[in-house]
């Protein structure tokens, strides 16, 4: 009997199941067999630019040299051990790092691997932080159309309903406040005062600056400092979504760094480990860590994975923050945020487009169009296939179109992207959609 040999597409087919897929509907994923900088290709040789990182996580684009020697040395000494009961250099050294960088009232580093489960350690720090003090407090504070992963608790404080729906009442309880984008600052603090009064609340939540899952939406930082300032005055911990923001994404190093005001606890993930190996942070306050270190054991933070401070990933973490305090990479940073400027000053003539924002890799377009209320609405879909036709990987959002690279693309390359997006409008207007 002759052995069949299936292929990438085949076995995908019969064997995967994809992230945010309505495998009935949607076309059939695209083997990638390989990456270097800012390119993919897939099975067939066909080149495609990746216009968004791979989901925001590879600053240095594909196949960084410097990082996979990281991995190797780290690999040939130490590829993991639990760190419950041990420790080791690579995660004594990247939380030294970390406290080093962030902003100085941080002073604890907890491990995890992911960037919903650095949010589910957050808010269970939060919420036990009050119960260790014999005070109960089950009610998180977060923004509108937040999104903050996919696990329980992060969940529960996202606001988008297609990812939460199904899960209606079985969640934390949250109380939303709207973004203070340019308008809605007053509105927004007062509500946040409303709500500490009415419910008492454990912490507010937020994503710095920029709310990523929700179109990129973007808010300043004089508005966020009232919001944690509010916070602070009310003794309500406040906890910084850094998952997207962070690692260079607005132009600084973290998001937080344009804040006067600190906040008590920051998540971090996606491009610590530069797109290598899933590996996150949640880092806190001396105050927070204090709650929990007591001679009662029940009191002890109750959570753990086994790769947390995977030695690996953190090997790479180190090498990748080198990466990032490279005077190239400051330079590219300033160089895409140039290009981007200048294409949002072209696009804000056309009048299909409602609105443009920038901020630092960030460039997002919304365009005349009510969005239809399905997150993978019509447009959004129409506009994902024109790009991937075009070897373009973006990921709008509802009827927005937004771009962010990993640091190393280049001017032609951003070109090409912008040239396309011009193209996919001019197709919409066409097809009647706008």
């Amino acid at each position: 009997m002759k052995t069949k040999y299936l292929s990438i597409r085949e076995k995908d087919n019969l064997y995967l199941w994809h992230a945010y897929t309505q495998h009935k509907t949607e076309q059939a994923p695209i083997p990638i067999v390989k990456g270097k900088k800012a390119l993919l290709w897939d099975d067939k040789g066909k080149k495609y630019i990746d216009g968004i990182a791979s989901w925001w996580v590879n600053p240095f684009g594909h196949t960084n040299k410097q990082l996979a020697k990281a991995a190797y040395r780290q690999l040939i000494s130490l590829e993991h051990v639990l760190f419950g009961g041990f420790t080791h250099q690579p995660a004594a050294d990247l939380a030294e790092k970390l406290i080093y960088l962030l902003p100085e009232n941080q002073q604890k580093v907890f491990f995890s691997d992911n960037g919903s489960t650095s949010v589910e350690v957050a808010i269970k720090m939060a919420l036990q932080f009050y119960y260790n003090k014999n005070e109960k407090r089950n009610v998180i504070i977060a923004f509108e159309d937040a999104f903050h992963g996919d696990t329980f608790a992060a969940m529960a404080v996202s606001g988008i309903s297609l990812y939460t729906k199904a899960f209606e009442g079985q969640l934390l309880k949250v109380v939303r406040i709207p973004v203070p984008t340019k308008g809605r600052e007053e509105e927004s603090a007062i509500k946040l005062e409303q709500a500490i009064r009415a419910y008492n609340p454990a912490a507010f939540i937020f994503e710095p600056l920029v709310l990523g899952a929700a179109g990129m939406i973007m808010y300043s930082p004089e508005a966020l400092d009232t919001l944690i300032s509010i916070c602070y005055k009310n003794n309500v911990l406040t906890i910084a979504d850094e998952v997207m923001t962070g690692f260079g994404k607005t132009g600084k190093l973290f998001a937080c760094s344009y804040l006067n005001e600190n906040p008590d606890i920051i998540c971090l993930s996606k491009a610590l480990t530069g797109g290598t190996i899933p590996l996150a942070a949640t880092t806190t306050t001396q105050e927070v860590f204090n709650a929990f270190y007591d001679d009662d054991i029940s009191k002890a933070l109750f959570h753990g994975h086994t790769f947390m401070a995977n030695p690996t990933g953190c090997a790479i973490a180190l090498e990748s923050i080198k990466l990032f305090q490279d005077i190239k990479i400051e330079r590219n940073l300033q160089r895409i945020n140039k290009q981007h400027l200048q294409f949002a000053k072209k696009m804000k003539r056309h009048p299909k487009v409602a609105d443009i924002r920038t901020l630092g890799v960030i460039f997002a377009l919304d365009l005349k169009v009510k969005p239809d209320g399905n997150y993978y609405g019509t447009i959004r879909n129409v506009l994902y296939n024109f790009f991937i036709s075009k070897g373009i990987i973006l990921r709008p959002v509802y009827n927005t179109i937004y771009i962010l690279p990993c640091y190393v693309i280049t001017n032609p390359q951003l070109q090409e992207i912008y040239n396309a997006i011009e193209e996919a409008i001019s197709m919409l207007e066409k097809k009647g959609y706008l």
